[in-house]
């Protein structure tokens, strides 16, 4: 999972260390593990559960080219591009 940032800029960049206000919209990789495709989600098309443990905080989307629903396990270098990049998050106790 890696953002990009602005329409079609296809950079690398990370969110939470960028100018909100001179920031484009923000893109993320993803590749689904059932069709295998590879594409870009914008924020309004990810989830992020932070648990207490590992196993409890991952990200999810549904797949745009087969529909899957995909979870993935996140890690801190990964909460904090999604949190930084506006992903819709849940946090449980």
């Amino acid at each position: 999972m890696s953002p990009t940032s602005g329409p079609g800029s296809g950079s690398p960049t990370t969110p939470a260390a960028a100018d909100p206000a001179t920031r484009g919209p923000v893109a993320f990789k993803a590749a689904c593990p059932d069709c295998q495709a590879r594409f870009e989600l914008d924020a309004g098309a990810l989830r992020l559960a932070i648990g207490g443990s590992r196993r409890t905080t991952f990200y999810s989307f549904t797949c745009p080219e087969c529909g899957a629903s995909v979870r993935k396990p996140a890690g801190e270098r990964i909460v904090e591009l999604l949190t930084g990049g506006g992903v819709s998050t849940l946090r449980s106790i």
